[in-house]
Parts: C-alpha cells; structure tokens; sequence
C-alpha cells in the first residue's frame, strides 16, 4: 500500500500545525539535503512548452529514495478560474521501485518554495534585516512574508502588483499573521528602505519588473519569478551588481535570470556556502541575488519532510496503487478468471 496525502488531509496538517512552523522545519530539511548535495542525481527539469503555459516533470535520487514532481505553469489560469500552478509528488523505494508516497503539491510547491527562499535568505541576507519589498503579490506571496519572518523576524513588508486586487488580498490575509503591509504606488516606491526584495511575478515573459537604478548596497534580492526560457523579471546590469547564487547552475542558465547573461557568467551554487566551499555574504555592503528557478531536491526535501511530519497521523490514508500478484510472474492471473472467453 502507498500512504497518499490529498488536498483535504493536506489543508487539515497544514491548519494544525501552522504553516509558519511548517516552513521553518522545512528550510531545516532542505539544509541538511543542500548540504549532501553532490550525492543527489541532477538533471534539469523535462519541461513541454506550449502557447498557454508549460507542463514539468522534476526527478532526483539520492540512490536510495527517488522522487519527481508533476508540475505546471499556466499564468492565464486565474481569469479562467484555473490555479496557476498545480502539482503532484511521489517518493519510491529505489530498491525494487514500488512508490512509497505519494501527496498533492500544489500547497506544497508553495511551501517548499517559501522555504527554499528562507532557507537562502537567513545565510545571505544582512543581518538585522527588518523590511522586505514584494514586487508580485499573487498566489506564493503570503508564503514567502512567512518564510522571511521566520528566517530574519521580517514584519514589514512594502508591496507592488499591477492587480489592485491582488495587493489587497495579501493586506487581507497578511495583517492577521502581525504584518505591517504598506501599499506601494510603484515597484520603485516598494523597494524604499527594503533589505530584502522579493520578485514573484507570474508572467510567461522577458519583463522587467526590477530595475539596477531601484538597488541599494547591503540588499538582498530573492528573485523567483524566472522559471522557463523566455521568462525574467531582472534588468540585467542588476547581475552584475553583486554576487549570484544559483539552485542548479545547467538548469538556471535555460531558465533563469542568468539566460540573459554570457554562459560563462560566474555563478555560485548555493549548497557550497552550506558545505564552506564557498563565502555567502561578506560584507554588509554586498548586493546579494538568489536567482531562484526551483529544484527537484527541493521537491524531494519536502516530501520527505510532509511523509515523516505525518507518519502515524490521520493525515494520510493508504491507497492501492501497486498491482501485487501472488506470484509475481502471474500479472495476467488478476485479471484472467475474471475476463470473458471467446
């Protein structure tokens, strides 16, 4: 049997155990995963384009447990009533291949997302950091306010988004979590005194939602947005303004803020900072950018974490997945008594 986390069982773990604590105790597994990194196996992710959004598979194994994600990007989506993003995970025993777990990730990818961005951030960004600007305040953007409150005790936040709609719906559901959110007239009026900026626009396109003139000394950008060929939210000159770090740098020059640079731009991959074989922030000068696309370790880290978070919980139930004959040779036999003759 393969336990399976849906929607509802997904919502009820999250709602009882919090979705800030849940965030920090992933950015831990993560971590501890970036720290082992080079045992993973990588590729960049299958992606299949079309005119209306992209559909992913994201795969890695560290030889023993595998696990992918189903994912896609469809950023018309919401004006057809459609999340933007959607997604699916499973987790295998890689030594005779049966799934072992399987769980919705669409409130996952979000998580893990969150995560991903806290996690990097608590090592990069300047120590004392108190306001984040949030230029893109649609479906991650609760999420990320929550992983930088738990990373660097952020509760200011300075918001844009060309949605008015939008904004007021992170003012809704942000100022009960004890956010002070400023509404902005303009993404250069938000980054007005931000340590941290956060792009997460959803765009499929080459935008520039982020501008070198806007970038202070000491800021930290976590940009997210930038996800498939095509699709940026970076003026370029700011890359070339402090130090990048990247998820999985093959992946990250396809998909990137980096597609826009040469391909022997120079890019540090974050788990070095976490094994020491590389510096994060040296001064609290530096301009720091995490050029942020998502990573299938990122994926498995957070189910691996959901599986053990609800192990012997009621947040799960256990399906029939796998077609298990008697004798193993015998798959017909299941099926065979049972059909017609003739």
């Amino acid at each position: 049997m393969t336990r399976f986390v849906d929607v509802h069982n997904m919502v009820r773990w999250v709602a009882r155990t919090g979705t800030q604590t849940i965030i920090s105790e992933m950015m831990d597994y993560l971590e501890d995963d970036f720290r082992r990194w080079e045992s993973f196996d990588k590729t960049p992710r299958v992606a299949s384009h079309t005119p209306f959004g992209v559909i992913e598979l994201m795969p890695t194994s560290d030889h023993e447990t595998y696990g992918f994600k189903y994912v896609n990007g469809h950023p018309s989506n919401p004006a057809r009533g459609f999340q933007t993003v959607t997604a699916f995970g499973v987790l295998a025993d890689v030594h005779n291949g049966y799934p072992t777990f399987l769980t919705e990730m669409t409130l996952l990818t979000a998580l893990r997302t969150a995560a991903t961005s806290g996690m990097v951030g608590r090592r990069l960004a300047r120590p004392g950091s108190s306001v984040m600007a949030m230029i893109g305040t649609g479906s991650q953007s609760e999420f990320q306010a929550l992983a930088f409150k738990a990373a660097l005790g952020i509760t200011t936040l300075r918001v844009w988004d060309t949605d008015p709609g939008a904004m007021a719906k992170l003012v809704r559901n942000a100022a009960p979590l004890g956010f002070d959110v400023h509404i902005a007239s303009s993404a250069a009026d938000a980054v007005q005194g931000a340590d941290v900026i956060t792009t997460c626009t959803a765009d499929k396109a080459n935008a520039t939602v982020l501008t070198a003139d806007m970038i202070r000394p000491g800021v930290h950008i976590n940009a997210i947005g930038g996800d498939c060929p095509g699709k940026t939210e970076l003026d370029a000159a700011i890359l070339e303004l402090g130090e990048v770090f990247v998820e999985y740098t093959p992946q990250t020059r396809i998909e990137g803020e980096i597609q826009q640079m040469p391909a022997d731009f120079a890019v540090t991959e974050f788990w070095q900072v976490l094994a020491g074989g590389a510096a994060g922030r040296s001064t609290p000068e530096q301009v720091t950018i995490f050029d942020s696309v998502g990573f299938a370790i990122e994926d498995f880290s957070a189910l691996r974490y959901v599986r053990d978070a609800v192990q012997g919980s009621d947040f799960f139930e256990e399906i029939d997945l796998v077609a298990n004959p008697e004798d193993p040779k015998d798959l017909f036999g299941l099926v065979g008594a049972l059909s017609p003759v003739g």
